[in-house]
């Protein structure tokens, strides 16, 4: 669409309608900038011409300072504009970037809503306590498949090997006493008795036997 029938039908892109109007702020700007040094140039030649006759010619000299004064209010006028030009540059510069910047914004708002609109949190609970039940059963088959737990295991088994460790350091002990002496009475026989293992009663029989055979 040209720019003549966009302006009949007042239909205009924003950013469109903003790039257009900084590129014509600074178009002027540029022209400013030059006119401003043609001034200022001009300035110093008026200047440089009422020196020259300052003592020779004054009526040269005053005219010569008259367009310099009047020269120095034309760039001033000129100095202003540019102000002004560049405070619009900034100020639509800055609408530009806010402008895009909200669009931004709101896409990724709208992207979140779509995102949120079947998430309600009641159905986060509920997808979330799936997924737990579902942890719990994955638990259960690995503890399944990985054999039974200890305290699962036979008791007879356990009481058994705990027999046979009791046993077994019972044999050592007896088999460290065999080489310490032992004084038997006459006429007993060399019998190994067990003290250790053997109950209380057992022990005062032997103990009654030895004494009567002396």
């Amino acid at each position: 669409m040209s720019g003549w029938m966009t302006y009949l039908t007042g239909r205009r892109d924003p950013k469109q309608s903003a790039r257009d109007a900084i590129v014509g702020l600074r178009q002027q700007l540029q022209m400013i900038e030059k006119k401003e040094d043609y001034l200022t140039k001009k300035i110093e030649e008026e200047l440089k011409k009422a020196k020259a006759n300052a003592v020779s010619n004054k009526a040269v000299a005053t005219q010569a300072l008259r367009r310099k004064k009047a020269t120095e209010q034309e760039l001033d006028r000129l100095a202003g504009q540019r102000l002004q030009l560049e405070s619009q540059i900034n100020t639509l510069e800055s609408a530009n970037l806010n402008a895009e910047t909200m669009a931004a914004m709101k896409k990724a708002s709208d992207a979140l809503e779509v995102i949120h609109k079947h998430a309600d949190i009641t159905k986060v609970d509920e997808t979330m306590q799936r997924i737990q039940e579902q942890r719990d059963i994955a638990n259960e088959i690995a503890d399944a498949i990985s054999g039974p737990p200890i305290s699962e295991l036979d008791e007879d088994d356990l009481k058994q090997e705990l027999a046979d460790l009791e046993q077994e350091q019972l044999d050592e002990r007896l088999a460290g006493a065999d080489h310490v002496p032992v004084h038997i009475p006459p006429g007993a026989h060399s019998v190994a008795r067990p003290i250790a293992v053997e109950d209380d009663e057992e022990t005062q029989l032997r103990e009654l036997q030895a004494a009567l055979a002396m």
